[in-house]
């Protein structure tokens, strides 16, 4: 059997395990759900990945993702202008999202300073966010990075960038264990952090 190869089929798990946290054998039972489908339903399945990936881009404000030019929390009139939490990742917005406590704005880096790897602040959307905290009422940022190395040296560069302006930086309590990421800390946790922040 060492001849039975399936050149479409093999393409197929390659482009699963391309994704994150997909290995061989779940990439595999990936391909043979999708094969099992229907052509509509596969179709479908297609068409909704280039979709997102046509009409998906940065919110003008903030840099979350969004398929309009703002966000829905940037649309949304009655959230809190004066206090902006920090995340790296459009998926910490959603996990924070789920506790319904932040009532304020966010902004998203897209990823953390992180010089092993090539990326400095240049790479991030800092840039972004000093332009917004000298052009609004904002009164306090939130920094929520990861408690990694790479997420408490981001949060203590963009701190010292914001201090001179006059603008109080907190940082999440540590609720959230050191080397977590906030999309897998459940809803109490995250509540917790955000309630017990501490000022840098």
């Amino acid at each position: 059997m060492a001849g039975y190869h399936v050149p479409p089929f093999e393409r197929l798990v390659d482009a699963f395990e391309s994704l994150p946290g997909i290995g061989h054998k779940s990439a595999q039972r990936l391909a043979y759900h999708i094969l099992g489908l229907s052509k509509e339903e596969a179709e479908g399945f297609a068409s909704a990945i280039t979709e997102a990936h046509e009409t998906i881009h940065y919110c003008s404000v903030c840099c979350n993702l969004t398929d309009g030019d703002l966000c829905p929390v940037c649309r949304d009139g009655s959230r809190d202008k004066t206090v902006i939490c920090v995340v790296e990742d459009p998926k910490d917005v959603f996990a924070l999202e789920r506790t319904n406590e932040f009532h304020g704005l966010y902004h998203v880096l897209h990823g953390v300073i992180s010089p092993l790897s090539g990326i400095g602040p240049d790479q991030l959307r800092i840039r972004e966010l000093l332009a917004r905290v000298q052009n609004a009422d904002v009164e306090e940022v939130i920094m929520a990075t990861n408690p990694t190395v790479e997420g408490e040296a981001t949060a203590m560069y963009i701190s010292r960038l914001l201090k001179p302006i006059g603008i109080r930086v907190t940082r999440l309590a540590y609720g959230i264990p050191v080397g977590g990421d906030l999309e897998y800390a459940d809803e109490v946790t995250l509540t917790r952090a955000m309630e017990g922040r501490q000022e840098l």
